[in-house]
């Protein structure tokens, strides 16, 4: 008989499979466009009212920046007045685009800058970072003069009722399929793990890769691609965005380029070939963007490859043969990714594999912590947090695992497969306060072994063999179902 302590912590309990998950979450999201674009096609008509109102709703719900009460008042304070500045910023490039780009440049480094300073700032740098991606996919957001509301008030109302819009659709969602699991925030600044690392806080370090690569990217474009500049700032920001290191960042720019590839070229069908209309068109781009927000969690090449389709859908095809198009829009992608991986790997560089180890080294300490008999707190989620902070940071490494596994017999891959076999057994005994004294030494020993790369996977491995053993020890029936490291990615 399966045994259920009623006080076990929500948690652990039973949750929806990813792809269930997923789409009710993109369901939700576009929903939340669809009302928030009806609403501002209402009160201010034109392309670019309804550009924002589509990009920062998908934001704001992925961002889960409405999760609590105080990220709710919080965004109502701050997002308008971001989404005012940015018709500024989308003056500047229009009129004078050399102090736009230096502007842009400025609000986008800032905005991942002030993560060192803790769970609000980092907040606050999301909310500004949010309406500035809109200048990439319509680079002059203006409203209409015959709209009802004054051009300049546009933007502000937009920004509240995308945030309405999220927060009744996550509402909704939590209300009739119960809590989703939100992703966990990284920590703000947290120490290299390399002692030879610069001193320099993760968060200066990304804030400056993004400020070099921006820049490089709007040099590049206005001079050499005056009328095309848009997309090479643009995969130039998307590679370098949540940066998790410098593997991170190619491995991004090769999904971003094969699904831009693709995603072209499936625009270009259906642009061209098809000879479709207005409505269709529109149609075509709202369920581009409702398959890339549902297979996001899968992989991030899906994302690139819808979300391409959408924004050149957006963006049409200005002229020129369409083989001659499909050229430029792949040339101005490469040469986007190719400027974000060169700021991620030469301007202060962030290994991927400390940033791994930084990740292990958080999930280990809290499971000592949650051992400890001396804690007086039984809670299996600050843990399972940690997972998946690690779970993040691991497609990449699986990538390479894939790629070299002929020629290398232990990869960082299988300390992320070995940690995450752990979660199951680790929740168990933590709910269950079970943890004996070898189980404690087999967790101070993976967290030394992190000195030690290559004798980390044995010491995890080990790890995993006392949790389970312990855990049956005290009911095999009480062990969840184990989760495959795929589904944790």
């Amino acid at each position: 008989m399966t045994m259920i302590d009623p006080a076990r912590p929500q948690s652990i309990r039973p949750r929806l499979s990813l792809p269930l998950q997923a789409l009710i979450e993109a369901i939700a999201t576009m929903l939340a466009a669809l009302a928030t674009l009806a609403c501002t096609m209402a009160i201010a008509p034109g392309l670019g009212p309804s550009v924002l109102a589509i990009v920062l709703t998908l934001s704001l719900s992925r961002s889960q920046l409405d999760r609590d009460r105080r990220g709710r008042i919080e965004a109502a304070l701050v997002l308008p007045m971001v989404a005012f500045a940015t018709l500024g910023v989308g003056w500047l490039l229009r009129h004078w685009p050399w102090a736009g780009a230096a502007t842009f440049v400025m609000g986008m480094s800032t905005s991942i800058w002030l993560r060192r300073f803790g769970p609000m700032a980092r907040r606050a740098g999301s909310l500004i970072a949010l309406p500035f991606v809109t200048l990439l996919t319509v680079p002059h957001v203006h409203a209409a003069a015959d709209g009802v509301l004054p051009p300049p008030l546009v933007p502000i109302v937009i920004a509240l009722l995308a945030l309405l819009w999220v927060n009744v659709a996550h509402l909704l969602m939590r209300r009739l399929c119960g809590p989703m699991q939100t992703p966990p925030e990284a920590p703000a600044f947290a120490p290299a793990v390399r002692e030879d690392a610069p001193r320099l806080a993760p968060s200066t370090r990304m804030a400056m890769q993004m400020a070099v690569a921006l820049a490089a990217a709007f040099v590049v474009g206005f001079v050499f691609f005056a009328e095309r500049w848009a997309w090479i700032v643009l995969t130039a920001f998307i590679v370098n965005s949540g940066n998790r290191g410098r593997l991170d960042v190619l491995h991004k720019s090769g999904m971003r380029v094969v699904g831009a590839a693709v995603g072209t070229v499936l625009a270009l069908l259906f642009s061209l070939r098809l000879g479709l209309d207005g409505r269709t068109t529109a149609a075509l781009m709202l369920a581009s963007l409702f398959l890339g927000v549902w297979l996001r969690p899968f992989a991030y090449a899906w994302w690139a490859l819808f979300v391409t389709v959408a924004l050149a859908l957006l963006q049409g095809f200005d002229g020129g043969t369409p083989a001659a198009m499909l050229w430029q829009r792949l040339e101005e992608i490469a040469i986007g990714a190719v400027i974000g991986v060169s700021a991620a790997w030469f301007v202060l560089p962030i290994r991927s594999t400390d940033v791994l180890r930084r990740r292990l080294a958080d999930a280990l300490g809290l499971l000592a912590t949650a051992m400890d008999p001396a804690s007086a707190t039984r809670d299996p989620a600050p843990f399972d947090a940690a997972c998946q902070l690690v779970a993040q940071v691991a497609p990449p490494f699986r990538t390479v695992r894939w790629i070299t596994r002929p020629t290398r017999h232990t990869q960082p891959a299988d300390w992320v497969d070995a940690l995450l076999a752990c979660r199951a057994s680790a929740d168990v005994l933590i709910t269950h306060g079970a943890a004996n004294g070898a189980l404690r030494q087999a967790i101070g020993a993976a967290r030394k072994a992190l000195r030690e790369p290559e004798t980390l996977l044995p010491a995890l491995r080990h790890l995993q063999k006392r949790l389970n053993d312990h855990a049956l020890e005290i009911g095999h029936d009480a062990i969840p179902k184990t989760r495959s490291a795929a589904s944790e990615a």
